[in-house]
């Protein structure tokens, strides 16, 4: 039987004292909850009333016969002793002390072992498969059904919000002198007519770039943004147009839609798919500004690339120029100089296959 007055003195040591904590005892096959606490001492438990003048205790038994459940959280845990009965602690601290002490410092760690399943790394397996798999094979195709599905005023939409973000953030209205942007204007108008959405699906916006220096992009609307820093460091027309001819293949493939929806991810394709366009219009809204930073695929570029130089040759320009530009833009500012090599990457491999097809459209 414990009593108070039983307990060791402070200056025993941990290993010496009985062990203490509160919670509840319920009797053998039966519902009853006794406020009570548990005492273990010397490879003896007792389980005793809350009310230390109680003389009986409730239930004894040896360390090595009771059951003490595995800890899961904050969840309450059971200790089962010989008799059947239950003592239940919200002390999990204190539980796990008290089993330290009696199977050593490395209880934590051999417990862990014990709880823990092999099946467990099957489950993580499949989890990280089913995600790896999402990504790869469903993601993509997700992307085409929402591209194929896209009302037409959901790219004009996007492509007004992306444009007003920029010039708030990052763009500034064009230096250039109002000749050279009229030509400009004029000459791109002349090259977009010549694709299938005819010079009425495109706009050109001049503007000055700032931070993201000499660069051109495509908005999924058809809107074709040109800075003056490119428009600068061209050598010719004809390097600024084959540009703006990868630019309108881009559209004409409807790549800066795809890269919107594979920036937005799949929760705003769920909501695309599941019918509330508004909410993911928004959500792409916000995903918007990244069509700056955001570089293509190269299965994309190799696209723009084919279209740019089909382009060039029917309007009877150099299809040649735009890889003089590219190679140049690399040797002088290098892979990773920024501008327009930090979203149009313009590798060796694809400089000479911008070339090969360059060349091709001139023999045909």
């Amino acid at each position: 039987m414990w009593k108070a007055s039983t307990l060791p003195s402070d200056a025993a040591t941990e290993a010496e004292q009985p062990f203490a904590c509160d919670g509840t005892w319920h009797p053998p096959g039966g519902s009853r909850a006794v406020p009570a606490r548990l005492v273990a001492d010397r490879g003896r438990v007792e389980i005793v009333p809350a009310d230390v003048a109680a003389e009986v205790a409730l239930a004894t038994g040896l360390e090595t016969e009771v059951e003490v459940s595995a800890r899961v959280g904050s969840i309450p845990r059971r200790v089962v002793l010989p008799d059947g009965s239950v003592f239940v602690s919200h002390d999990n601290d204190a539980l796990d002390r008290w089993l330290q002490r009696r199977h050593g410092a490395g209880y934590g760690f051999v417990a862990a072992l014990e709880r823990f399943h092999p099946r467990l790394l099957v489950v993580v397996a499949m989890i990280v498969a089913l995600c790896f798999a999402t990504y790869r094979y469903a993601l993509p195709v997700m992307v085409e059904v929402a591209v194929a599905v896209t009302p037409p005023v959901a790219p004009q939409m996007m492509g007004r919000s992306v444009l007003a973000t920029l010039d708030h953030s990052l763009l500034a209205p064009s230096a250039l002198g109002e000749g050279v942007q009229d030509s400009l204007k004029r000459q791109f108008r002349d090259l977009a007519d010549l694709s299938p959405r005819k010079a009425e699906g495109f706009t050109l916006h001049l503007r000055r770039g700032g931070r993201i220096g000499a660069n051109a992009f495509a908005l999924p609307d058809g809107a074709i943004i040109l800075t003056d820093e490119l428009v600068e460091l061209a050598q010719s027309e004809d390097e600024i147009l084959g540009v703006l001819a990868h630019e309108i293949g881009h559209v004409e493939h409807e790549h800066s839609l795809r890269r919107l929806y594979l920036a937005a991810g799949l929760s705003g394709l769920i909501m695309l798919a599941g019918g509330d366009i508004g909410a993911a219009v928004e959500d792409l809204l916000m995903q918007g500004s990244l069509l700056v930073t955001l570089s293509y695929s190269r299965d994309h570029e190799h696209e723009a690339d084919r279209y740019s130089a089909a382009l060039m040759a029917r309007a009877g320009r150099d299809p040649l120029a735009l890889g003089r530009l590219f190679a140049r833009l690399e040797e002088e500012l290098g892979a990773g100089g920024g501008g327009l090599l930090s979203t149009h990457p313009a590798t060796g491999e694809r400089i000479d296959r911008l070339r090969r097809e360059a060349e091709s459209q001139l023999r045909d």
